[in-house]
């Protein structure tokens, strides 16, 4: 049990990063150190705050350049009746090279201090609250995290009037517009429901994993090696080898999962999944990976390692030989496990930083779980359906599907480097085409390689083939340019070169096409929106953002958002490929404080002000109250200016 807990911490420590995610999403924590026990109403006094800063993350000072990049750490009054006073002093902070910027700027790192100067209204008495917000962003040496907004509270009595009362208090509608400003400041990402799905994507790709032929014929010879371990009377041993066996599958495969996530880094993810080069190369390794599946070769890790991990796991015994077990399959099971593997991985680049670690675990834990319950109940292990053809069936279905996620990526380095071969009508052929062959090889039309056709079709091969036919006329319209609803996420982006009967129609009949609405010039998009009174709606968005192309075919049209969206000024910019590419990425970090696709503001044209942000893709109610904040925020501003 000692070595079964030294083991234990290990893997605990190697997927630290996952469970210590929530402190890196805030590690700054702020609480006042000083406030006078009383002051006069009207009377400058100061306040000291005391900001604790963990990790290896650095809070900006108060005195860089909001233009310089970062958010400079800004101190606000929450409330109508306080204002800040004057200048906000802080310690002293280090003058250093950003790397994140390129440029020398102020920073604080794990401890620092400010002193903010503060008055109340003369019309108040007795005890009041001190209510500060404070807008801050911390980077390490490598990423940012995006700005947050904190509030800090404390009380202060107040007894009499100051003889030379502070009376240079801002106009309440400006307070209440920085308030705002603050308020949509704040991280208001979806990304639990994100990371929700993907990790259900991971455990089901997991458990599809074990149905290939060469992972489910291990399952009884691991448990016949874990019997042989245990013997009579060893029960709890048998046991404890068990859980050891899968807990060093989930570390193997979560490592790599954590190896990753430490390459890409906070900020990473969102720039690695627009890379073209990196669309190419796992477009092109689920090709190999497709093809593997189907027949045509098999993918084998080096005999010579194979083989020696056998060996070490049968001269070995207790828990070096256990672990070499669990080395040894996750080695032998590769050619099935790999295709699942680039398939999790390839998916995380729509994600945060962490996917990559969440994806592994999960697959790796549902990967492990039969092998480990069936160790630890070998009696169960008769009621497991026979190795058959079944699981040949399996494996050529997954390599059909896994050649159809291969064109999302193809397409999303053909656009970025705008080939023009890889078109949205030419997808959905390929998406037909490579569907109903699965459905015709499941009702035995022919075999593949290895194969033998049935001599009868069977309920289940008849039953199982109907949703690939389905699905193949389902997308049929598609050619025509009709939408195809979540579909459309997953093949290649719209493209104004694209054969489309139903725009010519739409044109036809003198009705605009959805695209045309949007513009893709902010400054225009300004001037326009300034002229006729409305506020401005920016998507920042990427051509290979698969919750981008979600949220447009899913959320957009629907009637209610449509309705809100001709209240405003729409303008869309890319920022993973074209002309002003890096542009638009620049002034959406300066904007919004992230990278992350998709990122929706909402910006009042007059003044530049930010009244609502969000990230990632969100279900329609959500969306329609994030519209109906920007929108009322923008009419009562301008009711207030008299606009």
């Amino acid at each position: 049990m000692k070595k079964l807990g030294i083991l234990l911490g290990i893997a605990l420590y190697a997927l630290s990063p996952f469970f210590v995610y929530g402190q890196l999403l805030d590690p700054v924590d702020y609480n006042f150190i000083e406030i006078p026990d009383s002051a006069k109403a009207g009377e400058v006094f100061n306040v000291k705050v005391e900001a604790t800063i963990e990790g290896d993350w650095h809070l900006y000072s108060v005195l860089n350049d909001p233009d310089a990049g970062p958010y400079p750490t800004t101190f606000s009054s929450a409330i109508n009746q306080m204002t800040i006073a004057g200048p906000v002093q802080e310690t002293e902070a280090i003058l250093a090279f950003d790397p994140n910027f390129n440029t020398e700027l102020g920073w604080h790192s794990n401890r620092a201090e400010f002193t903010i100067p503060v008055a109340f209204r003369t019309d108040l008495q007795g005890e009041q609250p001190v209510h500060l917000e404070v807008l801050y962003q911390v980077c390490d040496d490598r990423s940012c995290l995006p700005p947050k907004t904190k509030s800090i509270e404390g009380t202060i009595l107040l007894a009499g009037i100051a003889d030379s009362p502070f009376d240079d208090f801002p106009e309440k509608a400006e307070i209440s517009q920085q308030e705002e400003t603050f308020e949509l400041t704040s991280d208001s990402s979806v990304a639990s429901d994100s990371v929700w799905a993907f990790l259900w994507l991971a455990i089901t790709a997991g458990l599809a994993a074990l149905l290939t032929p060469c992972v489910f014929p291990l399952i009884p010879l691991v448990v016949s090696y874990f019997s042989n371990q245990g013997g009579e009377g060893k029960k709890g041993t048998s046991w404890g080898q068990a859980l050891i066996f899968g807990l060093s599958i989930v570390l193997i495969f979560t490592a790599i999962g954590a190896l990753l996530a430490l390459i890409l880094g906070v900020a990473g993810v969102s720039q690695f999944a627009s890379n073209p080069w990196v669309n190419l190369i796992i477009g092109l390794m689920f090709v190999v990976f497709g093809v593997s599946l189907l027949g045509m070769f098999e993918l084998r890790l080096p005999y010579k390692l194979t083989n020696w991990l056998n060996r070490k796991s049968n001269e070995g015994s207790g828990i070096m030989g256990t672990l070499f077990m669990g080395f040894t399959i996750s080695a032998v099971s590769f050619s099935c496990t790999a295709p699942f593997v680039g398939a999790i991985l390839a998916a995380t680049t729509g994600g945060e930083w962490f996917f990559p670690i969440v994806g592994m675990l999960g697959f790796s834990t549902a990967f492990a779980s039969p092998f480990v319950l069936f160790a630890m109940f070998p009696g169960y292990l008769e009621s497991l359906p026979k190795s058959g053809s079944w699981m040949n069936i399996v494996k050529v279905i997954l390599g059909f599907i896994i050649l159809a996620a291969a064109i999302k990526f193809l397409s999303n380095a053909d656009i970025i480097w705008q080939w023009g071969i890889i078109s949205r009508p030419l997808g959905i052929a390929i998406w037909i085409t490579l569907f109903f062959l699965a459905g015709l090889y499941l009702i035995g039309t022919y075999s593949i390689h290895g194969d033998e056709r049935p001599k009868f079709i069977t309920t289940g091969r008849l039953l199982i083939s109907i949703p690939f036919f389905l699905f193949s006329f389902y997308l049929l319209p598609g050619l025509m340019g009709a939408s195809l609803g979540i579909w459309d996420a997953w093949l290649p982006a719209r493209q104004a070169t694209d054969v489309s009967v139903v725009r010519a129609i739409s044109s036809a009949g003198g009705v605009t096409s959805a695209e045309e609405q949007w513009s893709n010039n902010y400054e225009i998009s300004v001037e326009k929106a300034i002229t006729e009174n409305r506020p401005v709606f920016i998507d920042f968005t990427g051509y290979t953002c698969t919750n981008c192309r979600a949220m447009e075919s899913t959320v957009f049209p629907r009637e209610n958002i449509v309705e809100r969206f001709e209240q405003m000024e729409k303008v869309k910019l890319y920022t993973d490929g074209g002309q002003q590419a890096q542009e638009n990425q620049k002034f959406q970090f300066e904007l919004t404080g992230t990278l992350a696709l998709p990122t929706y503001v909402i910006v009042d044209p007059h003044t530049g002000i930010v009244l609502d942000q969000l990230i990632g893709f969100t279900r329609a109610p959500d969306f329609e109250q994030f519209l109906d904040r920007g929108i009322e925020r923008f009419e009562r501003i301008n009711s207030r200016a008299g606009l």
